[in-house]
């Protein structure tokens, strides 16, 4: 008996029940789904995804193929090409920022690492195609300016801050603004209004991701933002050592408390790989903040080692080369791949025939 044909009406109705990652919407409903041609038992489909998607378009490509396989057994080859899909993002919270996530990352403490975790992340981002903006909130000592390697203030036009952009991200920070050698002696308003001006008095454009570098510790900034705009989720920076999670839970306590979703801890200093004898230390310990994490039941994102390139790119302004260099990148790219699926299932969650989410 011969297979049955397979027809491009049944591929459209296959795919029917396949969600978009960024919205959670069916890809047919939303129109994502093109050329779609059957030639002798074989499928050939483009899925258009979004630059918000960017890191996991090879994850959804491969999730898209074993759907259709699952759907039409009778095809003998599937084969999905990832197109480009256009979506600009809606203005969110009280402040309008035209962003689709916006994510915060904290720590317990300082001295762990945050701002690297920060500022990769968003290269990471960057590097899949995605459109990012890094706001470095830690208006008592702004380190982000100096990580990339930029001095210059921000212009202001039609009344509005303009980011400084530097290796395709748009930056905002307090660093700009405040020569290096002052100190910001700000507390309650001040601080509030100077959080609220860099994010609603800043001409951010269109985004996918705002990564917001906080700062270290728990206090009035994480309050700031969650009243100010829909937070998408936090991302906890640590390292490996006893004291160090002990200050995480706190970071992990506070996003609790002011209601905003942990996507993931991080773990930094994981170890160090001696480049002299390949040999592998554990100098702070390791896996500590995945064992702590389980317990959380919080997300685990990935580790960062110890690594002297890492350091000295960020002493002379270059941490963009972190994802440059292969030995780096791929902790940074697993984080931000880890980050976006967990998003994604943030949006699973929304009901199928509902509004598009907005987080």
């Amino acid at each position: 008996m011969a297979d049955a044909a397979v027809t491009v009406e049944q591929v459209q109705q296959a795919l029917s029940d396949f969600n978009d990652p960024e919205s959670g919407r069916s890809v047919v409903k939303m129109e994502q789904v093109s050329n779609v041609a059957v030639d002798d038992g074989a499928v050939q489909v483009e899925l258009a995804l979004t630059s918000w998607a960017g890191p996991i378009h090879q994850a959804v490509r491969a999730d898209c193929s074993e759907h259709l396989r699952q759907r039409l057994p009778e095809a003998k080859s599937i084969e999905v090409t990832i197109v480009e899909h256009t979506r600009p993002a809606e203005r969110i919270g009280q402040l309008g920022l035209p962003v689709k996530s916006v994510v915060a990352v904290g720590s317990g403490k300082g001295g762990v690492g945050k701002s690297t975790v920060a500022a990769s992340l968003s290269y990471a981002l960057k590097a899949s195609g995605a459109k990012v903006g890094l706001l470095d909130a830690d208006v008592y000592g702004p380190s982000i300016p100096h990580m990339v390697g930029i001095k210059q203030k921000p212009a202001i036009a039609d009344n509005r801050i303009q980011p400084v952009e530097k290796d395709g991200l748009k930056l905002m920070s307090m660093g700009f603004i405040v020569e290096e050698s002052e100190a910001a002696i700000w507390r309650g308003p001040m601080l509030d209004r100077a959080i609220k001006q860099m994010l609603g008095d800043t001409n951010w454009q269109d985004l996918d991701y705002l990564i917001i570098d906080m700062p270290p510790g728990t206090g009035d900034v994480a309050i700031t933002l969650s009243q100010s705009l829909p937070i998408s989720g936090a991302v906890v920076v640590c390292t490996p050592q006893d004291v160090a999670l002990l200050d995480a839970v706190k970071a992990v306590s506070m996003f609790h408390k002011v209601n905003i979703p942990l996507l993931g801890i991080v773990e930094n200093m994981s170890f160090f790989l001696c480049p002299d004898n390949g040999k592998r230390y554990d100098i702070f310990g390791s896996g500590g903040a995945r064992e702590k994490a389980i317990e959380l039941r919080v997300p685990f994102l990935g580790e960062v080692p110890i690594n002297i390139a890492i350091r000295e790119r960020g002493d002379a302004g270059q941490t963009s080369a972190n994802l440059s260099d292969e030995e780096t990148s791929r902790y940074f790219q697993t984080i931000a791949t880890q980050l976006v699926h967990n998003l994604v299932r943030e949006r699973a969650t929304q009901p199928a025939g509902g509004a598009l989410p907005v987080l």
